[in-house]
């Protein structure tokens, strides 16, 4: 199973993973894609750390994940299969138990209307090559194959 792995040291902050991201879980064009618009929200995103370095900051799809673990309603799991962490809002009860549990602080809830969360899908309509993976030209994201 492959996993997006992170080289921060080649970061540089240009965010083509976060547009990209937004614009694969959006209608129309890339340069239909309103940036500001809540319902665009990107899955991913890029933090500047205490010493003045970008840090790109995705979900793990950990082995042991603590979102899956602290969701009461059943709205997260993982796939032992594929290995992913996989997330239904249909069951979501919005009490973002995952988001205050996630170790790397890559869950949030939408901004729109705060009743539901935000997270990593894997571009399922990519196959195995994520939008943002696809977007980085530094190499700070990259797929690598994990064994389960």
């Amino acid at each position: 199973m492959k996993r997006i792995m992170i080289n921060a040291d080649n970061c540089k902050g240009c965010r083509n993973c976060a547009i990209a991201c937004m614009h694969a879980h959006s209608q129309g064009s890339l340069y239909d894609l309103n940036l500001a618009d809540p319902a665009n929200e990107s899955r991913n995103r890029i933090v500047l750390n205490a010493q003045n370095k970008f840090i790109p900051l995705f979900c793990r799809h950990c082995d042991k994940p603590e979102c899956v673990s602290s969701c009461m309603s059943g709205a997260l799991v993982k796939d032992r299969e594929t290995g992913l962490v996989k997330y239904d809002a249909d069951k979501c009860a919005a009490c973002f138990m995952c988001v205050m549990n996630c170790p790397y602080g890559v869950l949030k809830p939408d901004s729109a209307t705060r009743t539901s969360v935000v997270k990593c899908d894997f571009c399922p309509q990519n196959g195995d090559n994520p939008s943002c993976v696809q977007a980085c030209r530094s190499e700070a994201i990259f797929l690598s194959e994990v064994q389960p």
